[in-house]
């Protein structure tokens, strides 16, 4: 199964997260299958930038969000 989940980059304590679909049984740092957008939240406000198009293909094909991910979506969409 796909998941649409978070992986993160960045340095210690300074963290960056790109927002992913990837096979759910692999470990958070592997190759993804597409990359659908960032999430920074060292920036006031936090930064996120969705590509809503790829979203909405990964959903359409089966993938299931993460609960964080989903947070995420649902802000962007009430800007």
């Amino acid at each position: 199964m796909i998941s649409i989940r978070l992986m993160r980059l960045g340095t210690k304590k300074r963290p960056f997260y790109r927002i992913i679909a990837i096979d759910s049984r692999k470990p958070r740092e592997s190759k993804a299958k597409d990359i659908l957008g960032t999430y920074d939240p060292l920036k006031e406000p936090p930064e996120i930038k969705i590509d809503q198009e790829k979203i909405k293909f990964w959903l359409e094909r089966g993938a299931q969000t993460s609960k964080t991910v989903q947070s995420l979506i649902n802000r962007v969409a009430e800007m």
